[in-house]
């Protein structure tokens, strides 16, 4: 039985608590909060762990040999890499960490020590997303053209982290696991209108290898919740929005036919119009496990303890999120000045 201590019982860390209860293999052996409110409801809901106020102490514990970091994104690589040098595996909340410097190094310390390191990407883990590396890898959709996500809502507001680092990282963890394009560049403009507060809106432009294109709208001033995202393919086009209740992922059967262009320059509009063609062909839905992805989530990472295996969002996953995060954050300060991305990682 693995035993797993959790630092952080603020908003997420619940959640992670509640799954690794459900998750067969592993126990709450210890949770840590700086917040005594926090952890009168830890105790309150499992008696038998270990209740901290020093994270400290809950990375020193001899029953506790996996830790999830579920703090705020400035102290994930202290704790993480605490917690490593301790000898203890490691599963941190997105983002990895706030540089790719620190990502880098936390790498480096769980390969030296042959521990499992894995960043919380939960979108990973769902059928859905599931769902869409398969159409994607098998070719159902033909030649990535482009992925358009737009990922608003009202709040929550961050003081540590802009809306980049809050909700595109979810965007940036989902094209890094299904579309298997690399990001060569980014172009990012955005606004805060918060005092006090980090930027609360942007659109992003990736530029991928292969010709294809990753636009990403995010805000957290909107009125309304919209989780929606356009996969556009040679061949076919996946809608995939996540607040449908039920039939989150539909493949659409359309796209545009081009032929050759004629030779006369006087002709090639005529002949360009005659040339394209629009295929109408059918929806379907596939069919999606209705798992909870968190759950899924847990008893991954517990496999890959007990296997020693590499988790779908490891270390260098999280790192390639961050190089992503980092470029797009520096485009934004540059007021949309495209930055190259093979310098970025370059750097770390």
């Amino acid at each position: 039985m693995i035993g797993i201590g959790i630092i952080g019982y603020g908003y997420w860390g619940p959640n992670l608590a509640r799954c690794v209860m459900e998750a067969d293999g592993c126990v709450v052996a210890s949770i840590a909060d700086q917040s005594a409110a926090a952890r009168a409801r830890a105790a309150s809901r499992y008696g038998s762990a270990r209740i901290e106020e020093d994270w400290r102490t809950l990375v020193s514990d001899p029953r506790v040999d996996a830790v999830v970091v579920a703090t705020p994104t400035r102290i994930h690589f202290e704790l993480a890499f605490a917690a490593l040098k301790a000898g203890k595996h490691v599963l941190v909340e997105k983002p990895m960490a706030a540089t790719s410097r620190e990502a880098s190094i936390l790498i480096e310390e769980a390969e030296k020590r042959g521990l499992v390191l894995m960043v919380d990407h939960t979108f990973v883990y769902t059928g859905a997303v599931q769902k869409i590396r398969d159409l994607v890898v098998t070719g159902v959709i033909g030649d990535c053209y482009y992925y358009d996500s737009t990922r608003i809502n009202l709040g929550l507001f961050q003081r540590d982290v802009n809306v980049i680092w809050d909700l595109a990282v979810h965007d940036l963890a989902i094209m890094d696991f299904a579309l298997g394009v690399r990001p060569l560049a980014v172009s990012a403009t955005g606004a805060g209108h918060i005092k006090g507060s980090p930027e609360n809106m942007a659109h992003i432009t990736f530029y991928l290898d292969g010709g294809a294109t990753a636009h990403l709208n995010v805000n957290w001033l909107a009125p309304v919740k919209i989780r929606r995202t356009l996969i556009g393919g040679s061949r076919r086009m996946i809608v995939y929005d996540d607040v449908e209740p039920s039939e989150k992922v539909k493949v659409y059967d359309r796209g545009v036919y081009h032929g050759n262009e004629a030779d006369d320059p006087d002709q090639r509009e005529d002949v360009y119009r005659m040339l394209l063609s629009y295929r109408m062909g059918d929806v379907w839905t596939p069919q999606l496990p209705v798992k909870e992805a968190l759950l899924s989530e847990v008893e991954h990472f517990v496999q890959c303890i007990d296997s020693r295996t590499t988790p779908l969002t490891s270390g260098a996953s999280g790192l390639r999120v961050v190089t992503m995060l980092e470029g797009a954050s520096q485009s934004l300060r540059q007021r949309g000045h495209p930055v190259e991305l093979a310098d970025m990682r370059h750097a770390s």
